[in-house]
């Protein structure tokens, strides 16, 4: 069982100070929130009560009087002589990052996964015709099938980045690729500049892996800021390596042209870091296409992860990395610690998949399009006081909230139906409390009712506190 100091706890919690409830409600929330988005372990022991109130610069009553709201809601678990650590409810509020089948009732805006389009059946029944011709072989591909490997070679040799398939690995998804890109690139103690906000998982492995995150603002509608800060940060920290996402950056949108590719490039060759970018959004463009790949500017110092799971479906866990021959056959090595070979009839079915990508994402696009407007016009509609960005591409709108109230929404809203990722989740630290990522995956009607519940929830909260609707009267 993981132990939480109180003193990196306390960090995470932020201040309690301008919390308009009860301090110990206040408190509960915020641990239970930690719990719900994966910034604090699920089974963590919990600081001692003294430690923490100690930590916080409150009375122990009011630590043990959380604590015991945890325990109540589900959230912890205690046993005498043993201490309290953390849970998750068998309810409906199970956490925006801890896995759920799908609830009735529930609308979930926690996760940006489409639904798959009609094409990944035919594909698999296509993938089915085509194994008959593998099954005399032993089934194993350690570096990926073949006929797969070749296709995301020509895919990235027709958008302008000459690659063979010796250049590509397969993974289950990207965020394998980020994985095997960390384990094969740093050791623990180097630094990672990690752009802020960014992908919460890969955050997470940068944390297991005892990396240390050097974060750099996304400015909003500043490309060219966030390009020398890029420069500027990797010589100053000499981080080893910078997690990037420059096609419709997840969660802002933003999106580099080819001169700040060069710019990005430039900055980090000179202070001798090496780029892993992340193309898992490249294919979601709505307005504007993304243009040509990153590595272009710098083949032999990039490290490029894909995957289909935004441009197709999650459910196929398919995707690649594409480096340096001689880096590829070092992933192999480190891939081959942990597994074998991929399934073969999800690649199978990825070559048919590929081979139809920009048919299917034409017709495809009508769709994201009008999800993203039906539900930006309702935000605007009913929360006039957010402002909220239209991405030309992606699957999210990025708000900025009239206050730090992201992770009180998050929790409150979830007692309605709706579940939610604080802002906090996306970034270092306690930062991004006043931001809060939207996808606009799930059918325009749940997306409206959304809404309405986000505008219901953020009046309750008045102007410019950030109490939780719902949350108990104290009793003592």
């Amino acid at each position: 069982m993981k132990l939480t100091s109180a003193s990196p706890l306390a960090g995470l919690l932020g201040g309690l100070d301008e919390e308009r409830r009860p301090t110990y409600a206040a408190l509960a929330s915020r641990i239970r929130l930690l719990v719900a988005d994966g910034r604090l372990a699920l089974g963590a022991r919990l600081p001692a009560e003294r430690e923490l109130a100690e930590a916080l610069g409150l009375s122990r009553a009011t630590v043990s009087a959380a604590y015991a709201q945890l325990r109540e809601d589900g959230w912890a678990n205690a046993r005498q002589g043993a201490g309290t650590w953390t849970a998750v409810p068998g309810s409906a509020e199970r956490g925006a990052w801890v896995p759920a089948p799908a609830e009735a009732g529930v609308i979930d805006l926690a996760h940006a996964a489409p639904s798959a389009p009609p094409a990944v059946g035919a594909a698999f029944a296509a993938a089915l015709g085509d194994l008959p011709r593998l099954l005399p072989g032993h089934g194993y591909h350690p570096d990926g099938l073949p006929d797969l490997r070749s296709r995301v070679a020509e895919r990235y040799s027709a958008h302008g980045l000459p690659t063979t398939p010796e250049q590509v690995f397969i993974t289950a998804g990207a965020l394998q690729g980020v994985a095997l890109a960390l384990e094969a690139l740093t050791r623990r103690g180097q630094r990672l500049l990690v752009e802020q906000p960014t992908y919460p998982n890969a955050l997470d492995l940068a944390r297991d892996k005892g990396l240390r995150l050097v974060p750099v603002a996304v400015p909003d509608g500043d490309p060219g800021e966030f390009v020398a800060s890029v420069a500027r940060t990797a010589a100053t920290t000499s981080a080893s390596v910078a997690y990037l996402m420059p096609d419709f950056q997840n969660p802002t949108g933003q999106l580099l042209d080819a001169a700040e590719r060069e710019g990005i490039a430039r900055g980090l060759r000179s202070a001798g870091t090496v780029a892993l970018v992340d193309e898992t959004l490249v294919d979601t463009a709505i307005d504007t296409p993304a243009p040509a790949p990153q590595a272009i500017a710098d083949p032999a110092r990039t490290v490029t992860v894909g995957s289909l799971s935004k441009s197709v479906w999650g459910g196929l866990r398919v995707g690649w990395l594409r480096a340096q021959a001689d880096l590829v056959r070092t992933v192999a090595r480190v891939a081959l610690r942990t597994q074998m070979s991929g399934p073969v009839v999800e690649q199978l079915a990825a070559c048919h998949l590929l081979d139809a990508l920009d048919d299917s994402l034409a017709t495809r696009r009508a769709g994201i399009r009008e999800r993203r407007d039906r539900f930006h016009r309702a935000l605007a509609e009913h929360l006039p006081s957010w402002e909220v960005s239209l991405p030309a591409g992606g699957l999210v709108l990025w708000c900025r909230l009239p206050s730090a109230r992201s992770s009180a929404l998050a929790a409150a809203a979830g007692r309605r139906g709706l579940r939610l990722a604080a802002g906090p989740r996306f970034g270092t630290g306690h930062a991004l409390d006043d931001r809060l990522r939207l996808p606009f995956t799930r059918p325009a009607e749940e997306l409206e009712r959304a809404a309405l519940i986000l505008a219901e929830l953020n009046a309750e909260m008045g102007p410019s506190n950030t109490r939780a609707p719902g949350d108990p009267v104290p009793v003592y």
